[in-house]
């Protein structure tokens, strides 16, 4: 297992990436192919996540981290979030989630890294960010920041490529008191959760609150520049 490990808020935590293990029957088929989700990500766009707690909607800025922004943009696209538990939520720090309900998609997404994105953006409240265990390891695990004091993050390599614009109401009350998981606390425990999927999830920790569909909104058309008005003078220096 690799884990990376940081202060924080007084005590230690950790954001992981773990292997998964033998894969079982995949339910979306696309998904069963990473490295043909390559799509680039437009400039800017919204996805809207519909979860069993509400909705809420991250905003990407892809000139942010655009290796991550393209990352995110595929597994939106694809569904690979959907039905996806928020599996590590820990009160005034962060919440995670990006493991998918299906142990055969876990398995060919596991090695399927993304090439690090320079920091340009803080971990501040409401930013959005892949998890990482070290340089060049990032796969689909994302979490979203509670808290100001993450910018503790930024020299750690955890670069924001959104940030959450609509909902961050939603995301503070996702369920939080399994806490930490195992075996540093009494939640999840992520190596299982790859292997066995939302089997293990949904019997063990029944409470989760979880992902119903992560969709790309569609883009909002510009207004069109207003004509002037009747007499009015041309611009000019």
């Amino acid at each position: 297992m690799r884990i990376v490990k940081f202060l924080a808020l007084g005590a230690f935590f950790a954001i992981f990436l773990v292997s998964a293990g033998a894969p079982a029957l995949a339910a979306n088929p696309k998904l069963m192919k990473p490295s043909a989700l390559n799509e680039k990500a437009p400039e800017t766009y919204k996805a809207k996540f519909a979860t069993s707690k509400g909705d809420f909607v991250v905003e990407v800025t892809r000139a942010w981290a655009p290796n991550g922004a393209d990352r995110f943009y595929n597994l939106v696209k694809n569904g690979y979030y959907d039905q996806a538990r928020f599996f590590r939520v820990i009160s005034g720090f962060m919440v995670q989630f990006g493991i998918n309900g299906d142990p055969a998609v876990n398995q060919v997404w596991r090695e399927s890294r993304i090439p690090d994105d320079p920091v340009t953006q803080s971990n501040k409240r409401g930013y959005v960010t892949f998890a990482t265990a070290g340089p060049g390891t990032r796969t689909t695990q994302v979490f979203i920041n509670y808290n100001d004091r993450n910018a503790m993050l930024d020299g750690q390599g955890f670069a924001p490529f959104g940030m959450v614009t609509e909902g961050m109401e939603v995301v503070d009350h996702l369920y939080a008191d399994y806490g930490e998981g195992a075996p540093q606390g009494r939640g999840p425990d992520q190596g299982r959760s790859q292997t066995e999927g939302n089997a293990y999830l949904a019997k063990t920790f029944p409470n989760l609150d979880y992902i119903k569909t992560a969709t790309i909104m569609k883009a909002e058309p510009k207004p069109a520049a207003a004509a002037p008005k009747s007499g009015a003078a041309p611009p000019s220096k």
